[in-house]
């Protein structure tokens, strides 16, 4: 055992990451410490006069070293939760952020009947979060993510396998729509929107450790929407819509770019902040 007990080392912890400037210290040292226990997060508060075995220990010190280099705790725990779902993480793949769950509740909400069997495609798909978010609540479903890295592919497929849909999803490798002659009911895409001069001031988590594919969204960060836009426009059948992640202050932009490609605007979502984050499209 370790001569360390559980509250000992979540105060040391949480010590450590605040002189490394991680937000919440406290709350990131349980999580890393039930990471490395293989611990309900929960089941902290009350084992908090236990001694920590020496494994454990040993494994929790690696991860807050990882962490006080401000590392995200999603790829050290190698998982993130979305939308109630565990998708595998690595350092190939932006993290699912909750407020991307805002754009599942807005096309989930524009879904008529959920058990229609609707054909959904992703671009740039990622862990596959988005897709796989909405064919698990629509039973009938499938759907196609598409990704630029190859990596991301991989990881998104392999996620898919463990939530049981594979059997509805499949994926590939390729430049957002380029080489798709297929029409979709519903096009999921959070595609990279942030401006290449503002990158390397945003949180070390961010600009150090995601890939800079999934955040650089050219000079004004809109120029992935200029591509999209086209394809989104080709690929949707006249029934359909697209649902579109935006930057929380990026709307009244990015409808101009997809009106500019006939895509009307049906609505626009907001976050739990009251930031407009997500616009659905139609062809017009």
């Amino acid at each position: 055992m370790s001569g360390e007990t559980v509250e000992a080392w979540l105060g040391r912890a949480a010590s450590l990451l605040a002189e490394a400037g991680v937000e919440e210290p406290r709350l990131e040292a349980r999580i890393l410490l039930a990471g490395a226990a293989g611990w309900p997060p929960e089941s902290i508060f009350a084992r908090r006069g236990e001694r920590l075995a020496e494994e454990t220990a040993r494994r929790a010190g690696a991860m807050l070293d990882r962490r006080r280099r401000r590392q995200p705790s999603a790829q050290i725990l190698g998982r993130r939760e979305f939308w109630g779902l565990e998708f595998e993480v690595t350092p190939d793949v932006l993290d699912p952020r909750p407020d991307t769950e805002t754009l599942v509740s807005a096309a989930l909400g524009r879904i008529g009947n959920r058990a229609a069997p609707l054909r959904v495609l992703d671009l740039g798909t990622g862990t596959g979060c988005l897709l796989l978010a909405i064919l698990n609540e629509l039973p009938n479903a499938h759907g196609l993510g598409v990704d630029l890295s190859p990596a991301a592919v991989r990881l998104a497929g392999a996620n898919a396998e463990r939530l049981g849909l594979s059997g509805r999803a499949r994926f590939a490798t390729g430049d957002w729509g380029g080489g798709l002659d297929e029409e979709f009911d519903v096009i999921l895409s959070n595609p990279p929107y942030i401006p290449s001069g503002e990158i390397a001031g945003l949180q070390p988590e961010v600009a150090r450790w995601e890939p800079r594919l999934a955040l650089d969204g050219g000079a004004d960060g809109l120029d992935a929407y200029r591509r999209l836009a086209p394809h989104l426009a080709r690929l949707l059948n006249p029934a359909g819509f697209a649902a579109v992640e935006v930057g929380s202050t990026q709307a009244a932009a990015v409808g101009s770019i997809c009106a500019r490609s006939d895509l009307r605007l049906l609505d626009c979502a907001r976050d739990l902040a009251g930031r407009e984050r997500c616009l659905l499209l139609a062809r017009g």
